[in-house]
């Protein structure tokens, strides 16, 4: 099992200071360089986000995948349509850089696992018939609350012309599994052991570029406070609260100041060990998901694709 997790992913941005203001308004924190912004979640030493200056609009740079075996991938991704690539300037060398078919850059790196997410308090609920809190309000006042600070990233969802020829190329060559999909407009892939339901994804669009970027929050709750407090200030596109069927997920999006999308979650299936698990083709009518408010008009339109190859 080659990939074992998502560590970040990387974006040209035109301007440093809004990718900034706008991650650390969604409760990251954030170390300036030179040329550089590099962000972080909670008590983590990981980035997982970083944003270079660039000339042009936002594109996506690249992702960056925690794997073994990297020689045996070396091996394999020129045999599925991949490019193994030198490291671009300005980033780190470490690891192998290798380009899917659509042009699409990943850096896979060997090395430890990162630091366990701190359990937390579980949501209780109080269900028919199911009586877990007793004596206790669930919710404290508005002014208890400190601002949701994400604990871990958990996936990148990507566009792409050919979803199930970029499933191909992840699972084929980087070794990772399909978890599930919507016919050929979206599709979602998984480590092949102890891994979030997905850790890519996959929209079909004209061209390549970043949907969304999302991190996991504690519970339902946080879902919603850290998406209505960030839709708040930014002041642009917002979708959420609601739950998917495909992963399961609680999600509220909000949108970034070059067009894409921030999630916030909880509650993701998981999947321990892909062998065990059995993909499902959904109908388009669970593409999107089980309940939530209307679709924005733009939530997938690619921003990106007329600066991308």
């Amino acid at each position: 099992m080659p990939v074992l997790g998502l560590t970040g992913y990387a974006l040209e941005v035109p301007d440093l200071e809004v990718g900034a203001g706008f991650y650390t308004d969604a409760g990251l924190t954030a170390e300036r360089t030179a040329d550089q912004v590099i962000l972080r979640c909670r008590a983590s030493a990981q980035p997982v986000v970083v944003l270079a200056q660039s000339a042009g609009p936002m594109r996506l740079h690249h992702v960056r995948l925690r794997a073994e075996a990297l020689d045996e991938i070396k091996d394999l991704v020129p045999r599925h349509g991949g490019t193994v690539v030198a490291p671009p300037e300005g980033f780190e060398s470490e690891g192998l850089w290798v380009r899917d078919p659509h042009g699409v850059l990943f850096n896979l790196i060997d090395c430890a696992a990162l630091s366990e997410v701190v359990a937390e308090p579980p949501f209780s609920i109080n269900a028919p018939g199911r009586i877990v809190r007793v004596r206790q309000s669930a919710m404290l006042p508005v002014s208890s609350y400190q601002p949701v600070q994400p604990r871990r990233l958990g996936h990148v969802a990507m566009f792409t012309p050919d979803v199930m020829a970029s499933v191909n190329f992840v699972c084929q060559a980087l070794g990772m599994g399909l978890a599930d999909r919507a016919q050929d407009i979206v599709a979602f892939c998984c480590a092949t052991r102890n891994s979030d339901h997905h850790v890519l994804a996959f929209a079909k669009s004209p061209g390549t570029g970043l949907h969304h970027a999302s991190f996991q929050v504690a519970d339902p709750d946080e879902v919603g406070r850290a998406g209505h407090a960030l839709a708040e200030k930014t002041g642009k596109g917002h979708w959420g609260f609601g739950r998917h069927t495909i992963g399961s997920n609680f999600f509220n999006y909000i949108q970034d100041p070059w067009g894409s999308w921030l999630e916030y979650y909880s509650d993701m299936d998981f999947i321990d060990d892909h062998a065990l698990w059995q993909p499902t083709n959904y109908g388009m009518e669970d593409a999107m998901a089980n309940w939530g408010p209307p679709v924005p008009s733009d939530f997938v339109h690619n921003y990106q694709a007329k600066t991308t190859a």
